[in-house]
């Protein structure tokens, strides 16, 4: 038992672009977290086939760990009407639906123009389809970042980390810090969803940039190694059952 707490929820629905809040979530047994990377910008041909998903890794895509940038592009996805809206600084306003094929089009010239010689292209966003999500876990298919954790780098290091930095789908306050990297193959109740620990989370240089201005400005992996000899913070889990979790609700944590 613990008297840990849910205080958010994010969802991240085209790998490596805005965090979306949400208040509640509606998670399936052996499922995904819900909206969550459900699309990827390849740069260049990745051959990834909706059909038949396999496993590719982040390098292939543009992501915050080649392309600190993209955290200067605001995108939202409404899910009722699959119309995704970007925004950036001297670029005009763009809106597409992102299951039309057309409209992904348009997304890739605008990225590319955003980009420009920062990527090989090209560029193309592409679904994940209905068997796959564009996670770096081939197992964990959601991810718990307990904020103590954070806290405590932040202290060590004595500059402020934006929990946004680590892209975790649920944020958990009330626990001890770091004891989620002892959590592979426990189980974790959420609200009334069982859950299962995985794996921490091995961190890349995603965590560098900063989630508003687009720039590099902290070496998360080398202030994690030198401050506690790993490159680990959160946690991915698995889906055991159906149901909903929302903000606000408890943690316990089993054998």
């Amino acid at each position: 038992m613990t008297d840990a707490v849910v205080t958010a929820l994010w969802r991240h629905p085209v790998k490596g672009f805005t965090p979306e809040p949400l208040a509640e979530a509606r998670l399936q047994a052996g499922g995904w977290f819900p909206g969550d990377r459900m699309y990827a910008v390849e740069d260049g041909p990745t051959g990834f086939d909706p059909a038949a998903p396999t496993q590719l890794p982040k390098t292939r895509f543009t992501v915050l760990m080649r392309d600190p940038s993209l955290a200067r592009v605001r995108t939202r996805w409404d899910e009722p009407t699959d119309v995704m809206t970007v925004q950036a600084d001297g670029h005009p306003d763009l809106a597409v639906r992102l299951s039309d094929p057309d409209d992904r089009t348009r997304f890739d010239a605008w990225l590319t123009d955003f980009l420009g010689d920062a990527v090989d292209g090209p560029l193309r966003i592409i679904p994940a389809g209905d068997r796959h999500r564009f996670m770096d876990s081939r197992n964990g298919f959601a991810s718990v970042l307990n904020l103590a954790s954070v806290r405590d780098l932040e202290a060590r290091i004595d500059r402020p980390l934006d929990p946004l930095r680590f892209r975790a789908n649920i944020w958990v306050e009330g626990l001890e810090p770091w004891v989620e990297n002892g959590w592979s193959g426990r189980h974790i109740t959420v609200g009334g969803v069982a859950l299962k620990g995985v794996k921490p989370i091995t961190r890349c240089a995603a965590t560098h940039a900063n989630p508003e201005t687009g720039e590099r400005d902290i070496d998360v992996c080398a202030s994690l190694f030198e401050q506690y000899g790993h490159v680990l913070c959160g946690l991915y889990v698995s889906i055991g059952t159906a149901g909903r979790i929302a903000v606000g609700d408890p943690l316990e944590i089993r054998p």
